[in-house]
């Protein structure tokens, strides 16, 4: 049936509206990595469990890591599939085999307006550290922040010589608040002079007019062996730290030496100097399950590490007395044993913690306060 001339002027007005529809739709600008996983029974061998081929990846990561039995045995060629954010392309194409046994593979995802691209560095390492003795001496300088400040960043070698970061802090959340900063203004920072070569400076500072608007008026120093995740500083602080790595010993004991010089005035989370209360520093490990009872992952935060049900041992300093020379200090695990069927398996995590402000979680602590660390040593059974 022929149109007629109404009806093809109505037909190409609605073509050409449905093409500026088209046409003014905005590409999608993000070009993030969300999900990471190695897909494929075969592959389950060589993992510790098979949690540990699946990774989500957060908003402020870069580098994605999966813990491997051995890299000596893992396959050269291991399809890695990535969710990625709307219409944004990666390079490598997710599912496609890459060679993880001789270093990282960095991926990039372009944005789909292809103005904006994001590296990742995917890494495969063995569980095994080459030991348990921490002497802090190896130390990254962190990209420069948004606000020109750039702070340290402390992480392990395992056996093949490759960077392991085990270690974290409240550094990134800092950040948000320092401006045109050097590390030796953060929290947690490194000095040079330490008991033996370079040592770690754990020191309180205050977190500025931001953390006072939001009750959170300082940010003491700490380092622990574990994740910060650092979306959660505004609105979930306590959710920031996320404590422990996996292990496949008993520990007994810690050791090590500090430095300690409390500041002068404690105060609360509004700032109310508390007349004749001194602030204290804090040094704790906690060894827990890693399971729960349908084998799902779990992990400790800041409102749980002390007090969760999965904890099987704690080890505390009882006291850390101020002091201006290097001091040892020492501290066993108490609880209950653990099963060695399940160390063997690497179903449990181990934290070390060490803050300036024993109430810095909650704080609370004296602006000022420095706790300096080295040499830390941890025993396990035989």
């Amino acid at each position: 049936m022929k149109r007629t001339i109404l009806q093809r002027l109505m037909l190409l007005c609605a073509i050409v509206s449905l093409t500026s529809c088209i046409k003014d739709e905005e590409a999608n600008k993000e070009c993030d990595i969300l999900k990471a996983w190695v897909d494929g029974d075969e592959y389950k061998e060589y993992f510790t469990d098979e949690n540990q081929m699946r990774r989500e990846v957060s908003t402020g990561e870069s580098e994605i890591v999966f813990t491997v039995r051995s890299l000596i045995s893992l396959p050269k060629q291991l399809p890695l599939t990535l969710t990625i954010t709307d219409n944004a392309t990666v390079e490598p194409a997710s599912g496609s085999m890459q060679d993880f046994t001789q270093g990282p593979v960095i991926y990039t995802v372009t944005s789909e307006d292809g103005q904006w691209k994001r590296q990742y560095k995917v890494l495969f390492q063995e569980a095994d550290l080459p030991t348990y003795t921490y002497g802090f001496e190896n130390v990254a300088v962190s990209e420069k922040t948004a606000s020109s400040s750039y702070y340290h960043e402390f992480y392990e070698l395992d056996a093949q010589g490759q960077r392991r970061n085990i270690w974290a802090s409240g550094n990134p959340g800092a950040a948000l608040t320092i401006s045109y900063s050097q590390p030796d203004a953060f929290p947690t920072y490194s000095i040079e002079d330490g008991y033996e070569g370079k040592g770690l400076c754990l020191q309180t500072i205050s977190a500025g007019s931001l953390g006072a608007m939001m009750k959170k008026p300082i940010a003491a120093g700490n380092l622990f062996l574990g994740k910060f995740i650092v979306e959660n500083v505004l609105f979930n602080t306590l959710k920031t730290t996320q404590f422990g790595i996996p292990i496949d010993k008993e520990p007994v004991r810690v050791t090590g030496y500090y430095k300690y010089r409390p500041g002068e005035k404690f105060t609360d989370k509004d700032m109310t100097v508390i007349e004749g209360k001194t602030d204290e520093a804090n040094i704790y490990a906690v060894f827990y399950r890693n399971k729960d009872e349908q084998g799902n992952e779990v992990y400790l935060y800041g409102d749980d590490v002390l007090s969760s049900p999965y904890i099987v041992k704690k080890a505390q300093v009882a006291s850390l007395p101020a002091t201006d020379e290097w001091t040892r200090f020492e501290m066993f695990f108490e609880g209950e044993d653990a099963d060695d069927e399940k160390v063997e398996n690497r179903e449990y995590n181990m934290t070390l913690v060490f803050s300036s402000s024993k109430d810095g979680a909650a704080f609370e602590g004296a602006i000022g306060s420095r706790l300096y660390v080295d040499e830390v040593e941890v025993s396990f059974e035989k």
